[in-house]
């Protein structure tokens, strides 16, 4: 028997979208590492002043989350996606002349609106152009993208700071931005998925399936919660390695996390499409777990590095596995609506997360905020499969009335 031919994931369109998904996170991730440097060292400011130009940012990308299908409806996917990565060009190359506090923090938010617009358009583009039968494996490699800019930005940003200066830093990632417009400019999305109107009259009423697509809510909730989890090892997993004297080592937590991403994503990616989510997604959240309560432990650089690769395994799988079911769960049309939604919830997780673990620090300390972490995981794992079980659980369907009158006659 012939075997059926794969469908092509890696189109140029899908190189186009990757790339330039890449690139502006790579940017994200730079500026998140290097600009509290730069406000502390440079404008003078506080710890807290520090903090909070990483906050404004996420804060504006969660305004502009439930209004950003909206507006890739009315630009169309293709355009809404080159103007707002050309917004965030322009935004990126405005560091170099800001030396105030207040102005900085204008262009943070500035830069996070035109963020959270790209990464909803870049979402919904790529699982427009990975062919259906693949989408698991498909929208596995495209969020390498992002899972490698979480070590490129930081690594880019910090090397770089060495041997020249921010504003010579700015300019560098302003170059980056402009070969991320230009790839932006290379992606095609299908006629038949693009959401602008075809016709001159455009509704600008907003309605609320306009801002959320209700069908994608449970898994987006799913993904805020492991978004939570996962602030704890994003905003502190530095400060906790300087704390039991493993600083050397923190550097690389995230180059073990990535590795062990790009071994396992392509297999993971095909058994997602092969034998379901179920089958990926509930072991991913147990070696999530797993790590956490593996880093509570750690107190050497060997176990801080095994925990960083259980953590790559299992939350590595999970950001584009619960993408993936988000956009699953309604019309390819409404791929835009689903990105936001789920992405709402998820860096809602993220913000609140980032607040939330630091009251539990300084209260309970490290190790036992990685536990807590570890059984907010657990806890996840059994609500997802409760809503999997669910899902699957086939309706009861009522006997049409018809037997119930030939019963009565034959007696």
């Amino acid at each position: 028997m012939k075997e059926k031919k794969l469908e092509k994931i890696w189109t140029k369109s899908f190189i186009s979208i990757s790339l330039t998904q890449f690139l502006v996170f790579t940017v994200f991730y730079t500026l998140l590492t290097t600009l509290p440097i730069y406000v502390m060292k440079h404008l003078g400011g506080s710890q807290s002043e520090a903090g909070l130009v990483v906050t404004v940012m996420l804060i504006a990308a969660i305004i502009i989350r439930p209004f950003s299908a909206k507006i890739l409806d009315i630009l169309g996917k293709k355009k809404g996606l080159v103007i707002s990565v050309a917004l965030f060009a322009a935004t990126s190359v405005i560091y170099i002349w800001i030396d105030q506090f207040s102005s900085l923090l204008v262009v943070r938010f500035i830069h996070g609106l035109s963020f959270g617009l790209i990464s909803t358009a870049t979402g919904a583009i790529a699982a427009d152009v990975i062919p259906e039968s693949r989408r698991g494996a498909g929208m596995g490699y495209f969020a390498m993208a992002m899972n490698l800019a979480v070590v490129a930005g930081p690594f880019i940003g910090l090397s770089l700071l060495q041997f020249v200066s921010f504003q010579a830093l700015f300019i560098v990632l302003f170059t980056f931005m402009i070969v991320g417009v230009l790839c932006s400019m290379i992606v095609r999305v299908p006629a038949h998925l693009e959401a602008a109107k075809q016709n001159d009259v455009v509704s600008f009423k907003l309605k609320w399936s306009d801002l959320i697509e209700t069908k994608a809510l449970p898994v987006a909730a799913i993904s805020g919660l492991v978004g939570f989890a996962y602030a704890s090892i994003l905003s502190f997993i530095s400060v906790y390695a300087d704390s039991i004297g493993l600083s050397s080592t923190a550097s690389y937590f995230f180059l073990v996390f990535a590795v062990v991403m790009l071994v396992f994503r392509p297999s993971l990616g095909r058994a997602f499409d092969n034998r379901g989510a179920k089958f990926v997604l509930i072991p991913s959240l147990f070696i999530f777990a797993i790590g956490l309560a593996f880093l509570s432990f750690t107190n050497t650089a060997l176990m801080l590095l095994i925990a960083a690769g259980l953590i790559g395994l299992g939350y590595g799988t999970l950001l584009p596995g619960f993408q993936t079911m988000a956009i699953q769960t309604t019309d390819s049309t409404r791929s835009g609506h689903a990105i936001s939604t789920f992405f709402i919830f998820y860096d809602t997780g993220i913000a609140a997360g980032a607040f939330i673990w630091g009251l539990i620090v300084a209260n309970f300390g490290f190790k036992n905020m990685y536990l807590i972490g570890a059984l907010l995981v657990i806890v996840t794992m059994l609500i997802f499969n409760m809503y999997l079980t669910r899902k699957e659980k086939p309706k009861y369907v009522k006997r049409p009335a018809i037997y119930n009158e030939e019963a009565t006659s034959s007696k």
